[in-house]
C-alpha cells in the first residue's frame, strides 16, 4: 500500500531518463551530509569557550563549512533550498564567531536533517544487519588501525599522521549516528588515512557501521536496554524502524528520554537491530509522526505539522485499518475519529494541548496493538470478520445493481442488460487485477485507497441523486406508460447504455477495492481457511438477497416499484455523500471541522464533521426539492 500506479510509471520513466544526474545528486547529498556530521562531532576539538584550541582543526572546520555551502548551492532547485542555504550561512557564521560546540552541533544536525528531507537518499538497510558479518569485516578491514577493541590503538595506529578514531570514546559516539559511520565507511575521510570501502557490499557496510557503533556502549548497558525496550512500549515511538535507528544519535535520543536510558537502549539496539525490524512498524510510525508533528508546532511550522499528522494516518494507521476492523471496529472508528480531530487541531492548538491529545491516542494505539496480536486472533473472529466485511462492502453495490436490473426488466429493455452485467463483471475482473498488482508489482498507498473510495462515492451519490428524482417522477403508472411511448427508445440507447455500464462498474469496483485491501490484511494474520469460509458464507448470503429482491420487485406494481426504488436511491445518495466526503478528508483533500456533539454512525455514512454533515444536508435539500417538484407536476 505505498504508491499509485500512475506515479509508479512516471517514476520508472524518469528514473531511466535521469539516471545519471540522479546518481550525481545523491553523491553530493551524501558527501554534504557526511561533512555536516563530521562538523557536529569534531568541532568540539577545535574550539572551547570561544577560543581556538587547535588551529589546524579550526581551519579544517571552516573549510568543511565552506564546502557544505558550495555543494548545497549546486543542488537542484527546490522550495526548501532557500532555507537550507540560509542554515548553511548560519553554520559558517557560527564557526567564524567561535560559537560553543553545542550550538554548532545543533545547527549542523538541523541542517543535515533538512537536507535529507528535501533531497532524500537511501538511509537504512533493507533488513537487520548481520553483526557476526560486521565483526569479521571489522577484524579484516579496520582492526589494524582502530584496534580489535575499537580503542584506536591498532598495530598501525602509531604510523599515521592523523590518529585513528577511538570508537570507545563515549562523548564522540553520542554525537554520531550509524548513518554517519556508514557514510564514512562508504566514502572515506578526506585528508586522513581513512580510505573508502565503497567496494564492499552495502549489507556488509551497514553491518560494519553497526558493529563499530557499539564499542562505546558496554554489554552491561545492553542488558538494561533490552529490559527497557521490551517493557516500555512508549520507547518504540522514538525508534519505530531501522531508518530512525540509523539516523538517530544517542545524544538526540537522550534529549527525549534521558542520557542513561538512551545509552542503554542504544547499547541494546546497536547489538540487536532485529528488535526494531521485528516490531510493529505501522503503529510505531503513527506514534513517531504524531510526536514529530508536535515538534513541528513547537518550531512554528504548522504546515509541516499538518503534513506529519496526515502521514501518521495515511502511512501508519490506514494500512492496519482493515485488520483492526475485523478485530475491533469500534476501536478503529474511535482512533480514526480522534486522528481526524487531531489533524484539525494542529492548525490552532498549542503544542501542550496537542500532547494531551496524543496521550489519549497512545492508549488507544496500545489497545489496537493488543487487538492485532496473533494471540488475540482466533479462527472464529477471523471468520466473522471476513463474512461481515464482504456483507458490509457488498450490500451497497448489490442494492444499486439489483435496482438497475429490476428497472430494465420492468421497462422490458433486455437488450441493454448486457451493459449492466458487463459493468459489474468488469469491476470484479478489475478488482482481481488490482489484487495482482498490489501483491506482486507495486503497493497501494493509504491515500490511493481513500481517494478511490472518496471519488467513487461522490460520483455514485451524484448519479443516484438524479436517478432517484427521476424514478420518483415516474411513480404514477400513467406517467410511466407515457414515458415508455414517448422517450424510452431514445433514453436507453447509445450513451445511456454506456452510462449504466459506468455506474455499475464504479459502484462495484469501489466496494471490491475496499474488500481486497481488507482481505489482504486479514490474510497476513493467518487462519486462511476461516477467511475463505467467511467469504463463501457472505457470497451465499448476498446471492440469496439478490434473488429475493429481484423476485419481490418483479411482483410489484410499476408505481410501487418506482416509489420504493426512488426512496432507496435517495437513502443511498445521502449515505454515499457522507462516506465520500469522509474518505476525501482522510486523504487530506477536504478539511476537517469536528462536531463534538454529533454521534458517529459510519454504517449510514454519518460522521461528526461539518463537511460531511453539510454534504448530506445539501443532498437531502436537493432530493426534497426534486420530490416536491415531481408532486407539483402531478397535480
Amino acid at each position: 500500500m505505498r504508491a499509485r500506479p500512475l506515479r509508479f510509471v512516471l517514476f520508472v520513466v524518469f528514473a531511466v531518463v535521469l539516471q545519471g544526474p540522479a546518481k550525481a545528486e545523491t553523491g553530493d547529498v551524501e558527501t554534504t551530509w557526511r561533512l555536516l556530521d563530521y562538523i557536529a562531532v569534531d568541532y568540539a576539538g577545535a574550539v572551547a569557550h570561544g577560543h581556538v584550541s587547535s588551529p589546524s582543526e579550526y581551519a579544517e572546520q571552516n573549510e568543511f563549512a565552506a564546502t557544505v555551502a558550495e555543494k548545497l548551492r549546486g543542488l537542484p532547485a527546490k522550495p526548501e533550498k532557500g532555507v537550507i542555504l540560509g542554515e548553511a550561512d548560519r553554520l559558517k557564521r557560527a564557526i567564524a564567531d567561535k560559537a560553543e560546540p553545542e550550538q554548532v552541533a545543533e545547527i549542523a544536525h538541523r541542517l543535515a536533517a533538512a537536507l535529507l528531507a528535501a533531497y532524500p537518499v537511501p538511509l537504512a538497510p533493507a533488513k537487520a544487519p548481520d553483526l557476526a558479518r560486521g565483526s569479521a569485516s571489522f577484524g579484516q578491514n579496520c582492526a589494524t588501525c582502530h584496534g580489535q577493541a575499537g580503542d584506536g590503538h591498532g598495530p598501525e595506529a602509531a604510523k599515521l599522521d592523523t590518529p585513528p578514531i577511538a570508537f570507545t570514546a563515549a562523548d564522540r559516539a553520542r554525537q554520531r549516528s550509524i548513518f554517519g559511520l556508514y557514510q564514512v565507511i562508504t566514502q572515506g575521510l578526506d585528508g586522513t588515512a581513512m580510505a573508502t570501502f565503497g567496494g564492499l557490499p552495502a549489507d556488509e557496510r551497514w553491518a560494519l557501521a553497526f558493529y563499530a557503533g557499539q564499542f562505546a556502549f558496554p554489554e552491561a548497558d545492553a542488558a538494561e536496554g533490552e529490559r527497557l525496550w521490551k517493557q516500555d512500549i512508549s520507547l518504540h515511538r522514538f525508534l519505530p524502524d531501522l531508518k530512525a535507528l540509523v539516523r538517530t544519535t544517542p545524544a538526540a535520543l537522550a534529549a527525549r528520554i534521558g542520557q542513561g536510558k538512551a545509552d542503554a537502549v542504544m547499547a541494546y539496539l546497536r547489538r540487536h537491530p532485529e528488535a526494531v525490524a521485528q516490531q510493529d512498524g505501522s503503529l510505531s510510525l503513527v506514534r513517531a509522526r504524531l510526536t514529530e508533528s508536535i515538534d513541528a508546532v513547537r518550531a512554528g511550522d504548522r504546515k509541516r505539522a499538518g503534513e506529519l499528522a496526515l502521514s501518521a494516518y495515511l502511512d501508519g494507521f490506514e494500512p492496519i485499518e482493515p485488520a483492526l476492523i475485523a478485530s475491533d471496529r469500534t476501536l478503529m472508528e474511535r482512533i480514526e475519529g480522534l486522528m481526524g480531530e487531531y489533524r484539525a487541531a494542529v492548525q490552532g492548538e498549542t503544542a501542550d494541548a496537542l500532547s494531551k491529545r496524543v496521550q489519549v491516542l497512545d492508549g488507544m494505539l496500545d489497545d489496537a496493538q493488543a487487538a492485532l496480536s496473533p494471540d488475540a486472533t482466533s479462527a472464529l473472529s477471523t471468520f466473522l470478520g471476513a463474512a461481515t466485511i464482504l456483507l458490509r462492502e457488498g450490500l451497497e453495490a448489490l442494492l444499486i445493481v439489483v435496482a438497475m436490473i429490476a428497472f430494465l426488466c420492468k421497462a422490458e429493455r433486455m437488450e441493454v442488460m448486457p451493459y449492466v452485467h458487463a459493468g459489474w463483471i468488469g469491476a470484479l475482473l478489475a478488482g482481481f487485477l488490482t489484487w495482482v498488482v498490489a501483491t506482486w508489482m507495486i503497493g497501494i498507498s493509504g491515500a490511493s485507497r481513500e481517494l478511490t473510495e472518496g471519488f467513487g462515492s461522490v460520483f455514485a451519490a451524484v448519479v443516484l441523486l438524479s436517478v432517484g428524482i427521476w424514478m420518483h417522477g415516474k411513480a404514477q403508472a400513467d406517467q410511466w406508460q407515457r414515458y415508455i411511448r414517448e422517450r424510452m427508445s431514445r433514453a436507453l440507447s447509445g450513451g445511456s447504455a454506456w452510462f449504466l455500464f459506468a455506474l455499475a462498474f464504479v459502484v462495484v469496483y469501489r466496494e471490491v477495492f475496499e474488500t481486497i485491501l481488507f482481505y489482504a490484511a486479514l490474510w497476513h494474520q493467518g487462519n486462511g481457511g476461516a477467511i475463505l469460509a467467511g467469504a463463501l458464507s457472505a457470497c451465499i448470503a448476498l446471492t440469496v438477497m439478490a434473488w429475493a429482491m429481484l423476485r419481490y420487485s418483479s411482483r410489484l406494481p410499476i408505481g410501487k416499484f418506482f416509489i420504493y426504488s426512488s426512496w432507496l436511491m435517495a437513502v443511498l445518495t445521502v449515505v454515499l455523500a457522507g462516506k465520500g466526503i469522509s474518505a476525501l478528508q482522510e486523504a487530506g483533500i477536504v478539511g476537517i471541522s469536528p462536531l463534538h456533539a454529533v454521534p458517529r454512525l459510519s454504517l449510514v455514512g454519518f460522521f461528526p464533521t461539518v463537511q460531511t454533515v453539510a454534504a448530506q444536508i445539501v443532498m437531502i435539500a436537493v432530493l426534497s426539492f426534486g420530490f416536491a417538484l415531481n408532486r407539483q407536476k402531478r397535480r
